[in-house]
C-alpha cells in the first residue's frame, strides 16, 4: 500500500511539473504577455532611442558643429555612431534577470561581425527585404533553453545612417537611399529560465 501510495505521489508531482513546465516555456507566454508582444515592445523603445539619438543627438550637433560621431568614438572623444550606440547599449541588459538581448544584422555590413551567422539569421534578412513591414520570428534552441527571436527591418530613415553607409569604404553597398532596408535588428527574448 505505501509502495502504491509512492509511486502515485511520485507522478502526480512529474505531471505536475512537467505541466507546469510546459505551459511556462513556450512562446506563447512571458509572464502573460505573448513573446511576440514582448519583442514588439522591446524593438519599439530600442528603435525610438536610437531613432531620438541619431536625429535629435548625432545630426543636431554634427550639424552645429560642435561634436561629430566617429567610427572610432572612444579613442577620439566623439560621439558613437547610431550603430555602435546599440551595439554598446545591448551588452547591458544581457546582464540583468531579464535576459533579453537585440543587435543589429545586415547582408551588407561595415563590420563583417554584423553579417549572418545563422540560418534563421540569413533567412530572416532575405524575408525582411521581402516584408519589411513584418517582423519574421523563429523559436530557437541553446542547448536546453528555448528563445523566441524577432527580427525587424532596420530602415534608412536617417540622413547620418545612409551617407555614413554610401561613404564608408568597407561597405558592400553605397547606394542606400532614404526607406531602403539596411537591415535587420534581432531581439532575442527567453522563453524557458
Amino acid at each position: 500500500m505505501i509502495k502504491k501510495s509512492l509511486i502515485f505521489g511520485t507522478i502526480s508531482i512529474l505531471v505536475a511539473v512537467f505541466a507546469y513546465w510546459g505551459t511556462s516555456s513556450g512562446a506563447k507566454d512571458c509572464g502573460g504577455i505573448p513573446a511576440e508582444k514582448v519583442a514588439d515592445m522591446v524593438h519599439a523603445v530600442i528603435q525610438s532611442h536610437r531613432t531620438f539619438y541619431t536625429v535629435h543627438v548625432v545630426e543636431r550637433l554634427q550639424a552645429k558643429g560642435v561634436v561629430v560621431a566617429s567610427e572610432n568614438w572612444r579613442s577620439e572623444n566623439t560621439l558613437p555612431l547610431p550603430a555602435q550606440f546599440l551595439k554598446e547599449s545591448a551588452r547591458l541588459p544581457v546582464n540583468t534577470s531579464a535576459k533579453i538581448g537585440y543587435k543589429l544584422v545586415s547582408l551588407w555590413p561595415i563590420n563583417k561581425q554584423n553579417g549572418p551567422k545563422t540560418e534563421f539569421e540569413q533567412k530572416g534578412l532575405l524575408e525582411t527585404l521581402q516584408h519589411p513591414d513584418r517582423p519574421y520570428t523563429e523559436v530557437v534552441m541553446d542547448g536546453r533553453n528555448s528563445y523566441l527571436q524577432a527580427m525587424y527591418a532596420d530602415m534608412a530613415v536617417s540622413q547620418a545612417c545612409i551617407g555614413c553607409h554610401n561613404a564608408h569604404p568597407n561597405s558592400p553597398k553605397q547606394n542606400f537611399r532614404q526607406n531602403d532596408v539596411m537591415g535587420a535588428m534581432i531581439v532575442t527574448v527567453p522563453l524557458s529560465q
